[in-house]
């Protein structure tokens, strides 16, 4: 269950503890021709204390995929990030760039990760990506179905709207 509280009060910190607990969620691509794909954020602690001062999110690719073709021959993106089951949904839209830093691939190495490079951390068709957020829409409920079922009915009984959540747009 999303907290309205955090909702109010700490909006970038809470989005980027819930992209970080998201398995996956769907990159854009910098080239507006292409599907965004499913792609696993990289996130730490440390990450999640500093989103009050600018959001960063690495994602592991391949520098022979349409993705990284396109990140390579210029920035721009979206993120898509969808919890159903915690009532929390944001969608994001930055600039994400080529990360080169050796220490970053390795802080966020790990079996999966491993899966997909069998030349490991030195796999040549590696390539770390950098997205960093600069603005988001992001909607959250309090996930109670009883308070689900009263707005809607309320709503139909009434021409008004159910109130079952909140959303905003907040810069990153």
């Amino acid at each position: 269950m999303a907290s309205l509280s955090k909702f109010e009060t700490a909006p970038r910190t809470q989005l980027m503890s819930e992209i970080k607990g998201a398995r996956c969620v769907m990159l854009g691509s910098p080239n507006p021709d292409e599907m965004p794909q499913p792609m696993a954020p990289q996130i730490d602690d440390a990450m999640i204390e500093r989103a009050g001062s600018g959001a960063v999110i690495y994602f592991f690719s391949d520098n022979t995929s349409d993705l990284g073709k396109a990140v390579l021959a210029g920035p721009g993106a979206t993120v898509t990030a969808c919890h159903i089951d915690a009532d929390y949904q944001a969608s994001l839209r930055g600039k994400i760039y080529p990360e080169h830093d050796k220490a970053l691939v390795e802080r966020f190495w790990n079996p999966i990760a491993a899966s997909w490079y069998p030349g490991g951390q030195d796999d040549p068709k590696l390539l770390m990506l950098r997205f960093e957020p600069e603005q988001a829409a992001i909607w959250a409920s309090s996930g109670n179905p009883l308070k689900f079922l009263y707005e809607t009915a309320k709503a139909n009984l009434t021409d008004s709207l159910p109130d079952v959540g909140k959303s905003k747009v907040i810069n990153t």
